[in-house]
């Protein structure tokens, strides 16, 4: 009887039995867990979602504009080494030359005479052509950068101008077209004339000495194209410049 009874309070007993043990403990694992998860909640209210995508954005954006001015200081190094440009001159013969900073173009102008004015309006390179006829034929990577000339000459009584077209190479000059129109307004479907080409030789032989007689020969052509190779690095100089301090601006 007291074997029974004492087995019998062995089993009423919790402490004794790792059953009731692990029941008992079971309530305080999940309050701790409900604590914990409510913590973990209320500190995540203060947090913004976005923050590391934010940042990361942020690096990565750095990032692509520090490779693009390495890039940029690279090619202005290069620019500055590899023969930097000069001064840019300001007389030709008896021509004055405005450089247009900024611009694709020049100016050239001078009087002649005591009733004309010439202009003389020069694109910098904006195209290249074969050499040579033979070079074309035959296949040659043989090609010489092309500048287009427009000569202006006016007369002041006359309220006309005369327009060459020309296409200035390395070492000479053509005419392309010519015709006038009124000094006060250009029409806006000016007729251009034939192409010189077509013109009877004789007369196109006397209008290439009328303009060689005002300073448009091939002397000239000759500097075009070494005053046009300076602008053209200058130009690039400070292109490259101006993208600079853009993407370095805040």
């Amino acid at each position: 009887m007291a074997r029974l009874a004492r087995s019998l309070r062995n089993l009423l007993l919790p402490s004794s039995s790792p059953r009731m043990l692990l029941v008992r403990t079971q309530p305080v694992r999940y309050s701790l867990s409900s604590r914990l998860a409510h913590v973990f909640v209320r500190r995540s209210d203060h947090v913004p979602a976005v923050t590391a995508p934010s940042y990361i954005s942020e690096m990565r954006k750095s990032t692509f504009e520090s490779n693009v001015l390495r890039c940029i200081r690279y090619e202005i190094e290069y620019e500055l080494e590899n023969r930097p440009p000069s001064q840019p001159v300001n007389k030709f013969d008896s021509f004055t030359v405005d450089d247009r900073p900024g611009e694709q173009w020049i100016s050239l102008k001078k009087k002649h005479r005591d009733n004309e004015d010439i202009t003389i309006e020069a694109t910098m390179f904006d195209g290249a052509v074969p050499q040579s006829k033979t070079a074309l034929i035959e296949g040659e990577d043989v090609m010489q950068l092309h500048i287009t000339v427009f000569v202006n000459i006016s007369k002041k009584e006359s309220g006309e101008v005369l327009v060459f077209v020309c296409s200035a190479y390395p070492d000479t000059i053509e005419i392309q077209r010519l015709y006038t129109h009124s000094s006060k307004k250009i029409p806006p479907q000016v007729y251009p004339g034939p192409e010189f080409k077509e013109l009877d030789d004789e007369l196109q032989n006397s209008l290439y000495l009328y303009l060689e007689e005002r300073g448009v020969t091939d002397e000239l052509a000759q500097f075009l194209h070494e005053y046009m190779r300076n602008k053209d690095k200058t130009e690039l100089i400070k292109w490259l410049g101006n993208l600079k301090s853009f993407i370095e601006k805040k």
